[in-house]
């Protein structure tokens, strides 16, 4: 298994990041490993424990699927997903503190590579760090970005 940890601040209220965040359907907007990511199931139901999602993962040069659904929803605290598809199982533990000036996000994942791919997953360090560097820091962009729309929405 590898773990990646990452943490970022925003601007961001803390119910606003929590409720983007959570709903992993967001995940291609900020996850440059994403290619796309879409709910599975009753689209009005709350997000909450057992929603899916299905994505397109970009891994190497081709796309894999994966499947993640909700398995921890304490807003606006935390979520935990469990996700698994094409050998990887992931555990995506995200968790959301008030700060003064908006929200600060730490955002722990572990990923296990399954068959042959487990007997490369020692030498997928790198390779997995520079993929949790990237989607926090397409999460940060993003999230300011919000924030800043949000902030020349109000009067």
């Amino acid at each position: 298994m590898t773990t990646i940890r990452e943490q970022i601040e925003t601007d961001l209220p803390i119910d606003d990041a929590f409720a983007y965040i959570a709903d992993f359907a967001s995940s291609a907007e900020w996850d440059p490993g994403v290619e796309s990511a879409e709910r599975i199931g009753d689209a009005s139901a709350p997000v909450g424990v057992g929603t899916r999602y299905r994505l397109q993962v970009r891994m190497g040069g081709r796309t894999a699927p994966m499947e993640y659904e909700i398995a921890t929803y304490d807003a606006p605290h935390r979520v935990v997903l469990n996700g698994e598809g094409s050998g990887v199982t992931a555990v995506d533990d995200i968790r959301f503190e008030r700060t003064e000036s908006g929200t600060r996000i730490d955002y722990t994942a572990d990923i296990s590579l399954g068959g042959l791919l487990r007997f490369v997953q020692p030498f997928m360090g790198g390779t997995f760090r520079r993929i949790g560097e990237d989607a926090t820091r397409g999460m940060k962009k993003t999230l300011a970005d919000r924030a800043e729309n949000a902030r020349g929405e109000r009067p």
